[in-house]
C-alpha cells in the first residue's frame, strides 16, 4: 500500500525539492525504509546509528504523535498521511 509522507523543508532537497512524496509499507518503520530506497541518505536524518529516531524528529500519522502509540512498528493503512515534523528548540 502507498502512504503520503509530508516532508519537512530541510529534508526536501533529499526528495529533490517535493513536500510530498509516496512511500509503500505496512508499518512506520516500513515506510522509512522505503523513503530511503528512494531517497538515500534520509534515513539517516530521520535515524541514529541505532535505527531509533532522533530526538529532534517527530513523525506523526494522521495527526497523532507515533511515540505515543506503538513507535516505528506502527501500522500504516491506504489513506494515512505521515507528517515529518523536525523539532525546533529556541528562547532563552
Amino acid at each position: 500500500m502507498t502512504i503520503n509522507v509530508r516532508i519537512p523543508t530541510p529534508l526536501r532537497k533529499l526528495t529533490h525539492d517535493k513536500d510530498i512524496v509516496q512511500a509503500a509499507g505496512t508499518t512506520v518503520q516500513g515506510i522509512i525504509d522505503n523513503l530511503e530506497k528512494q531517497y538515500p541518505g534520509l534515513k539517516e536524518r530521520l535515524c541514529d546509528e541505532q535505527g531509533e529516531l532522533r530526538r529532534f524528529v517527530n513523525i506523526y500519522l494522521n495527526d497523532e504523535d507515533i511515540r505515543f502509540a506503538k513507535g516505528k512498528q506502527t501500522p500504516v493503512k491506504d489513506g494515512d498521511e505521515i507528517s515529518i515534523i523536525p523539532a525546533i528548540a529556541g528562547g532563552h
